[in-house]
């Protein structure tokens, strides 16, 4: 399968217009959102000015009036652990589910999607910035056994969830699941519409999204091209599904600051997945 990338906006309209489109495009539906790495903990720092994700679901409930909830995960468990979660999520409501996952969630999603039922329930899967075939910052810390043994405590003592997920966010592992599982995959890309966003830094990159331009410098050293200072554009693209590829570091895409636009790129995503999907052949 062919996949699609896009660098301009969706030929929508204008967002108000976009908006009236999406809204009765989710109408019926629900909105799933799964965090992830540590975003629960990053979520709950929302009142000292750390930013992850709470704009696009109160843009969700006050423009589209989307019915929004988090899939509530300890997101440092192992993405098997969580995607079971999800699926128990997907099927306890009849109602189709739009599923828009950051980073580790959207590994966690895809494999809930393995269950047939789960699948039947999803109407739509957004992954941003999601390590289909790992992230060389998870090898780098595995690799290491104190620095791993450090982060997996870490993790526990914040409640984050046993460390486990770190081990399943390395490249080999991920390469392994992904080449398993790639005839299910394709199948699930006939039935569900999925659009893939990834980011990469670079020397234009303006704002709090700079603070990443190191760890980017270092991912491409390694050989894996451009990237978000945590994943590279190369593993968060899913083949055969609709692509976005955009400037900017790994929470550029979930969180307010300068040179970012969390919304405006939601109502882009959200539109290639509802609005477009019909229109693109396959």
């Amino acid at each position: 399968m062919k996949s699609r990338i896009s660098r301009r906006p969706a030929a929508t309209g204008s967002d108000a217009a976009t908006d009236r489109a999406l809204a009765e495009a989710l109408a019926g539906k629900r909105v799933l959102i799964a965090y992830g790495l540590v975003g629960e903990l990053l979520a709950a720092m929302h009142r000292l000015g750390v930013d992850y994700m709470p704009t696009q679901a109160a843009w969700l409930r006050r423009d589209i009036g989307a019915e929004v909830s988090v899939v509530r995960l300890a997101t440092a468990a192992a993405v098997a652990d969580n995607a079971q979660r999800i699926a128990e999520v997907l099927c306890q409501d009849t109602r189709p589910a739009v599923v828009i996952a950051h980073s580790k969630g959207g590994l966690e999603t895809l494999t809930a999607l393995m269950n047939r039922r789960a699948a039947g329930r999803c109407a739509a899967f957004i992954a941003i910035q999601s390590p289909f075939l790992g992230s060389p910052v998870a090898d780098f810390l595995v690799a290491a056994a104190a620095l791993h043994a450090t982060v997996k405590g870490s993790l526990r003592l914040l409640r984050a969830g046993s460390g486990a997920g770190l081990h399943d966010l390395t490249t080999p592992v991920r390469q392994a699941w992904m080449e398993r599982h790639r005839e299910a995959i394709a199948g699930l890309l006939e039935n569900i519409p999925m659009v893939c966003c990834a980011t990469a830094v670079s020397k234009s990159t303006i704002g709090p999204d700079r603070r990443y331009a190191a760890l980017a410098r270092w991912i491409e050293r390694q050989g894996f091209g451009p990237n978000d200072g945590m994943v590279p554009v190369s593993s968060a693209l899913l083949p055969g599904a609709r692509h976005l590829v955009l400037g900017g570091g790994h929470r550029g895409t979930v969180s307010k600051g300068r040179g970012r636009d969390p919304v405006g790129l939601l109502r882009r995503l959200l539109a290639l997945a509802l609005l477009e999907a019909d229109a693109a052949p396959r």
